[in-house]
């Protein structure tokens, strides 16, 4: 600081440091970056307890966001933090219950239903289920590559106690052979208690190699019918890249408008199980009788097709299914996906359909 004496007035001169401005600059900007953050904190956890104590107050917000811009609900649900999981059931184990599930995946997964509501009903702990791979289809897939394991042993364990595999006492190694059997089919509770149980304080461990309607439909406890329900939309997940694959194939159909999905169940294992030759040449009627007798576990081999028609008993062809579609109300320009394996009799069966819905989509 100087002091100069200019006509007997003092003038005072301070020197302004060179970093002064500069620095004074740093601060202004420090002071607005601070703050931004603080005003975004603050919106932020004001917006989350507006939704936390009114949820729809953003879905006029939420909804503007474009569809295609946000996962599928199921998916977005998977982007959450899980649900806790639900307190284990506590109760003593009376053995051990391993199935072995035969036929297609629909008579699998209504199977492994009904394997859950007896390993609860008998107080078991059940060994997670295997698939059948020595049908028509001899498809190789394990639980594990169609399912999501994890999430079916989590989600139940407050009914049944679930494992991945039997204790090594209990394996082939070991010299252990577990107890194999076919249930009855269609029984009820009382077969259960009364027959089944008692085998588990002898063997300890019991297989039923057979697990297609061995329960009975009707009849049963509310509580376990409820627990059939749960087990099928709840417990028994896909694994996350078959349901990406599920989401992209419904939206591949919704881009080109509304569609019908058709499962026709004309498949040539339908056909030959069921005996129904309707519409089949000679050579077809006598290729599904082949592979009747080609199954030892087929009991039926010699079959009346029209008989078993007029019972009703057979699915309907793909030229009855057009009619019926057609009496529903749907015009030529409907989508048609084809939800099912390959139809027996190929195109030739196939004609009338695609002549009344020119819009078939298959995979």
């Amino acid at each position: 600081m100087e002091v100069r004496s200019e006509n007997n007035i003092q003038v005072r001169c301070d020197k302004i440091p060179c970093q002064l401005i500069p620095r004074t600059r740093l601060q202004v900007w420090f002071f607005r970056v601070c703050s931004s953050i603080l005003l975004w904190t603050c919106l932020i956890q004001l917006l989350a307890v507006c939704e936390l104590w009114h949820p729809r107050l953003l879905t006029g917000l939420t909804n503007r966001i474009p569809w295609t811009s946000r996962p599928p609900l199921r998916l977005q649900h998977s982007l959450h933090s899980p649900p806790p999981l639900p307190p284990p059931r506590n109760y003593r184990s009376n053995g051990f219950l391993k199935v072995s599930c035969n036929g297609g995946l629909n008579q699998m997964r209504a199977a492994i239903c009904d394997m859950v509501i007896v390993a609860r009903l008998l107080n078991l702990t059940l060994v997670v289920p295997e698939l059948d791979k020595t049908s028509f289809w001899a498809d190789p897939s394990d639980f594990g590559d169609i399912f999501d394991v994890s999430h079916f042993i989590d989600s139940l364990r407050d009914e049944v106690r679930i494992i991945k595999r039997l204790p090594k006492k209990f394996s082939r190694k070991y010299g252990f052979q577990a107890f194999r059997m076919s249930p009855v089919s269609w029984s009820n509770e009382k077969y259960y208690l009364e027959q089944i149980l008692p085998l588990f304080s002898k063997h300890k461990v019991v297989h039923f190699n057979r697990t297609d309607t061995r329960l009975a439909n009707n009849g049963i406890q509310l509580d376990l019918q409820k627990l059939r329900c749960r087990v099928n939309f709840q417990g028994l997940k896909f694994t996350p890249e078959i349901e990406t694959l599920g989401y992209k194939l419904v939206r591949i159909l919704q881009d080109k408008g509304p569609f019908v999905a058709l499962h026709l169940r004309y498949e040539m294992d339908m056909l030959a199980f069921s005996g129904c030759t309707h519409g089949c040449t000679v050579e077809e009627a006598e290729e599904l009788k082949r592979l009747r007798y080609a199954y030892p576990w087929w009991r039926e081999k010699e079959i009346m097709s029209e008989e078993r028609r007029q019972q009703g008993l057979c699915p309907l062809t793909p030229e009855e299914a057009t009619l019926v579609l057609q009496a529903l109300g749907f015009d030529k320009d409907t989508q048609i996906y084809i939800a099912s394996g390959e139809i027996f009799g190929s195109e030739r069966r196939l004609a009338s359909l695609r002549a009344a819905f020119p819009h078939i989509v298959r995979f």
